[in-house]
């Protein structure tokens, strides 16, 4: 059963979530989506790394964060709730140099008024880098 307000969405269709933002600056797009988790990657690059050459802890973060946004957003009916980020964590595990990583977001509980999110990014092997944990609030959508 899928958890999404509108039934599975089409990555491509996710790409006003990009523009123009901090999403955009530091090249991160969603790539894939299933009936329970949601998946983003970002280059590692100028953009995104720390001077050392290795990615950056805190664009590993705002990932993060991006992709546990889109999904609690898109659980959500937008004309009556958005999802805004309460807190967030993150444990860097392993670094990388260069190539993308990729964050899946899936949900550990979807509440009336929180949810929380785990969030896996991995490097592209499939090796672990960093594993977060996103709460979102849920609070009502501005009405014009």
């Amino acid at each position: 059963m899928s958890i999404w307000k509108n039934g599975v969405p089409q990555p491509q269709d996710l790409t006003h979530y990009e523009t123009p933002t901090l999403v955009e600056h530091l090249g991160i797009e969603v790539i894939d989506a299933t009936e329970n988790s949601l998946t983003a990657r970002m280059p590692v690059d100028g953009r995104t790394v720390q001077p050392h050459g290795r990615l950056h802890g805190g664009a590993s973060v705002a990932l993060a964060e991006t992709i546990g946004s889109i999904a609690a957003n898109l659980t959500l009916d937008s004309g009556e709730q958005v999802g805004v980020g309460l807190e967030i964590n993150a444990n860097h595990i392993r670094p990388v140099m260069s190539g993308y990583v990729y964050a899946t977001a899936t949900p550990e509980a979807l509440g009336r008024t929180t949810q929380i999110w785990s969030i896996r990014i991995v490097d592209e092997d499939g090796r672990l880098v960093c594993i977060s944990r996103f709460t979102v609030a849920v609070i009502p959508a501005k009405r014009a």
